[in-house]
């Protein structure tokens, strides 16, 4: 039994109070069949909404089977909307992109049944004699057609009470006489029928007629009683269990149900969906091409600075001020072949490497070229990675000899051999005969210096036979890893000042000492800044993609007002719609996501065999680019989602 006191509705109208319920006291048995008239503006539509839980009264009460519902939440009133309540609605509110079938099993969405497949949906298309039209779609139908839908869908959770506003109103009078003959095939099986109408024929067909002025009552006539023994054992649910289970209640849609509603809807909206769609996959290859970039270009400088070698100090001679005036390097002190034999007794110190290095003139038959020379001792190939990838190294007994022998870089070989193999070939540098013996690997550009373009020859050889020189430039130290550089550079500099007998005024310049792992320290965070500046500018689409699906959504959950109205007045809680809203912007964002991995890797590709730069596609870069946009639907749609759950169901309803 339904029954309300002193019931009373305010509408706020600017600065003006429209009353349209004014102390209205009515009691409504189980089983009746009731007839709500009046004129427009009488509030008769007012009552049946809120006897429906569709309106919040201002004040008064409203008790079902005795349980007081006038003060329960948003998501309560929906549970038991779904529980005990059915509507027929005036214009049908089917969802276009649905079929009829369709329409009918959207309440069991909401509903916690597993019984989502069920026969429940075809059986009542079947009693409304809709059965061959299960598979047709709102605009297909005729309006009667329509209407005997919305019937099939307000029985399909066995509801205890309907509610029909206007049910007849926009049909003919042959569909009429059908829709009418429904409600009162239902009303015989036991189930509550509340209607309202303007038509007197229509109210009188009721049990009871109520008519309605100025938000009161005005008469309350019996015209039929309510048959004893009817079959009530076909209703669900009694009010008292329903208001019970109300609280704390949440439904039971899957994920499944949302993602294909979701999928439904985004089909339904093309292109609204393919501008969202763009706006993340503009992000997300853009995200995955500079990583790509970012990561080709550190992995190229790590490449080249394995080049120099690592764990590397360089021992430099100095140079002498005089009169404010920097003298040449090597004015303070010289660096002597034996300098390097005694820095190999500090135990820190793995290997050495005293070289000294020149311009020359290298000949082959009657080409020419003008090139580095470095000479060195065998200690270089594995300090500097300078194995050669045909032919050998040169030996320290050769060292000693002072060999005419010479290894040539990539650049020379071309220069000179072109695609011949050089090895045991007899060169000119300088004029000297010198025999190749290998072919160092290719370590490409540095700035402005190629670091193919280079001879090796050994370090004797090179100092009395080409450069003429009797002190070496510098010495190339490695050190043994996981030590403390600083300590090892001040015995270092310690034992060259006192085998030089330098000055204590003159120690701080007379040897300088450079750390190759500071400078390649320096250079790797560069490139990790620079990758992580080209990351954040990619982000920055990826924000403006988001903010996009932001705006499409808002404008989405603009243009499906009535349809949230409609899922929250079948039963859908905030929980509900915030999950159906915010699935379809993940979607959104997954599925560009997805497309911009592909256009990246695709884009990244393309530039690596057009440009030839290094570039590089990590898992990580793929994973991080795709985790960000699928958050990003969440962030994003978040907020048009929140602001889905929370519209008044019979606001949403009257929304044009």
């Amino acid at each position: 039994m339904m029954e309300v006191k002193d019931l009373y509705k305010t509408y706020r109208m600017g600065e003006h109070e429209v009353h349209a319920l004014r102390g209205v006291s009515l009691k409504i048995e189980d089983g009746d069949f009731v007839a709500i008239m009046g004129p427009s503006g009488s509030g008769k539509s007012t009552l049946m909404q809120a006897l429906g839980l569709l309106e919040s009264p201002t004040s008064g009460s409203y008790r079902i089977d005795g349980k007081e519902v006038s003060g329960l939440t948003d998501d309560e009133l929906a549970v038991l909307r779904r529980e005990i309540v059915g509507f027929i609605f005036q214009q049908f509110h089917l969802l276009a992109k649905l079929d009829a079938r369709e329409n009918v099993k959207l309440p069991l969405l909401y509903s916690g049944r597993s019984d989502l497949e069920s026969h429940r949906p075809d059986e009542l298309l079947k009693k409304v004699g809709l059965d061959t039209r299960a598979h047709h779609r709102p605009n297909q139908m005729s309006g009667g057609q329509q209407q005997r839908v919305a019937i099939a869908r307000s029985l399909v959770n066995d509801p205890k009470i309907i509610f029909a506003d206007e049910p007849t109103g926009n049909l003919d009078s042959k569909s009429e006489q059908e829709i009418m003959g429904l409600l009162r095939d239902l009303n015989s099986q036991g189930i509550t029928v509340v209607l309202v109408t303007h038509e007197d024929t229509i109210g009188r067909s009721a049990k009871r007629l109520i008519r309605m002025r100025d938000g009161r009552i005005v008469s309350d006539e019996r015209l039929r009683p309510i048959t004893d023994g009817q079959n009530t054992a076909l209703v669900k649910s009694d009010g008292a269990n329903a208001t019970e289970k109300a609280t704390g209640t949440v439904s039971q849609a899957s994920l499944g149900q949302y993602l294909d509603q979701g999928i439904r809807t985004l089909w339904a909206n093309k292109v609204r969906t393919s501008l969202s769609v763009l706006g993340i996959l503009i992000g997300v290859a853009a995200v995955v091409a500079m990583l790509a970039l970012g990561t080709g270009a550190q992995k190229a400088i790590e490449s080249q600075l394995s080049s120099l070698g690592s764990n590397l100090l360089v021992l430099r001679a100095g140079a002498r001020t005089m009169g404010g005036v920097m003298q040449e390097s090597g004015s303070a002190a010289r660096i002597e072949v034996d300098d390097a034999k005694s820095l190999q007794a500090i135990p820190d110190i793995v290997a050495v490497a005293p070289n000294v290095n020149g311009r020359v003139q290298v000949t082959y038959g009657n080409k020419n070229w003008n090139t580095q020379v470095v000479s060195t001792t065998a200690s270089y190939e594995t300090m500097k990675s300078s194995t050669p990838i045909i032919g050998r190294f040169f030996t320290e007994d050769e060292n000693q000899r002072r060999a005419r022998v010479a290894l040539l870089g990539a650049t020379v070989v071309r220069e000179l051999f072109g695609d011949a193999n050089p090895i045991g070939e007899t060169i000119r540098i300088n004029r000297i005969d010198f025999q190749v013996i290998g072919v160092l690997p290719e370590k490409g550009a540095s700035g402005f210096r190629d670091q193919d373009d280079t001879a090796l020859v050994p370090l004797l050889t090179g100092m009395h036979r080409l450069l003429g020189k009797n002190y070496v430039e510098n010495i190339e130290i490695e050190m043994r890893p996981g030590i403390d550089s600083k300590a090892l550079e001040e015995k270092i500099l310690s034992l060259m000042n006192e085998r030089h007998n330098v000055r204590e005024e003159n120690r701080e310049t007379s040897f300088s000492i450079r750390n190759m792992a500071d400078i390649q320290a320096a250079l790797s965070q560069s490139s990790k800044t620079m990758s992580l500046l080209l990351a954040a500018i990619a982000g920055i689409s990826l924000v403006v993609g988001g903010i996009g699906i932001m705006n499409i959504m808002l404008v989405s959950v603009t243009e499906r007002t009535r349809e949230i109205g409609l899922r929250k007045a079948i039963g859908a809680q905030r929980r509900d719609i915030l999950l159906q809203f915010l699935t379809e912007s993940v979607m959104v964002s997954a599925l560009g996501g997805l497309a911009g991995v592909l256009i990246g890797v695709v884009t990244v590709l393309a530039l690596k065999g057009v440009t030839g730069w290094t570039m590089e596609i990590s898992p990580t870069s793929v994973i991080m680019s795709f985790s960000f946009s699928a958050t990003i639907g969440v962030i994003f749609g978040l907020y048009p989602a929140k602001k889905a759950s929370a519209l008044d169901p019979i606001v949403a309803l009257r929304h044009d």
